[in-house]
């Protein structure tokens, strides 16, 4: 258990861990050099009436960093002006000098806004020091609202319009095939099987014996017919025009070839008949 005086001690160095600011001011001059409002900071409530800075008004503002109980300066470790734009969500932070006595003063010169003051509108915004020192607490002062003129737009890059989202794609689909009518089908497989009816019409017109049906010299003029025919439904089915006109090619010049050599053996067979 602590003793009674360590507990004081422990108190009494809580207190003075507790900072406050020292004669917190603002003043507005114009670009001439003359005051246009100058008043004290009140650290219970902030200020009712907005700051409001004109296009080269500057803004001054001064106070010292001090520890509450004992008054003494203290230079904290961070000391930093938060200006946030209620409306936009935006905000900047501006950091503070703040000499070894704990006094600081910060200028801004609205002909030269600095780079950290946010984008702004037609709403205030909000000031708040912070202030932050690794052995005493840290310090949130709001101090008042500020009315600025409003921030150029910014240029826009030429190559903005690719990081925007892009309209909608819809598919549209090809609609289904649709079949012919059946009497133009019917037409167009009647004209596919018209070889085989002529082929048959000249087979009788030759009137070749059975047997003969089966020669060696008619087999292969007939299976390369079927050739053909199997050529066009894998075509159909499967293949592309290039290929079938170079399967076509080489299955035509074999046909050639076993048409000629059965041509021959039945016309022999004929003319050794009679």
């Amino acid at each position: 258990m602590f003793s009674l005086p360590i507990l004081a001690l422990l108190v009494a160095g809580a207190q003075a861990a507790v900072l406050t600011l020292q004669s917190p001011r603002f003043t507005v001059t114009s670009a001439s050099g003359s005051q246009l409002r100058s008043e004290p900071i009140s650290l219970a409530h902030p200020a009712s009436t907005p700051v409001t800075l004109a296009k080269d008004d500057v803004l001054k503002l001064t106070f010292q960093v001090v520890e509450k109980e004992s008054g003494a300066g203290v230079k904290p470790h961070q000391t930093f002006l938060r200006f946030y734009d209620k409306q936009s969500g935006e905000e900047g932070i501006q950091p503070v000098r703040v000499t070894s006595g704990g006094k600081a003063k910060f200028e801004l010169n609205m002909a030269r806004p600095p780079l950290s003051l946010p984008p702004t509108t037609d709403a205030p915004l909000e000031v708040t020091l912070l202030v932050g020192a690794p052995t005493h607490s840290p310090l949130t002062v709001p101090l008042f609202d500020l009315i600025v003129p409003a921030s150029h737009p910014a240029p826009v890059h030429p190559d903005e319009a690719s990081f925007h989202s892009l309209p909608e794609i819809h598919h549209t689909f090809r609609p289904e095939q649709k079949l012919p009518p059946r009497p133009i089908s019917a037409l167009f497989c009647a004209v596919v099987l018209a070889p085989w009816a002529v082929l048959l019409g000249l087979w009788a017109h030759v009137a070749p014996r059975a047997p003969n049906l089966l020669s060696p010299s008619i087999v292969p003029f007939i299976a390369t017919l079927g050739a053909f025919e199997a050529l066009l439904i894998w075509y159909w089915v499967e293949l592309k025009l290039g290929q079938v006109l170079s399967y076509s090619a080489v299955l035509g010049l074999v046909t050639i070839f076993a048409g000629k050599q059965a041509l021959s053996k039945i016309g022999d067979r004929r003319v050794g008949r009679k």
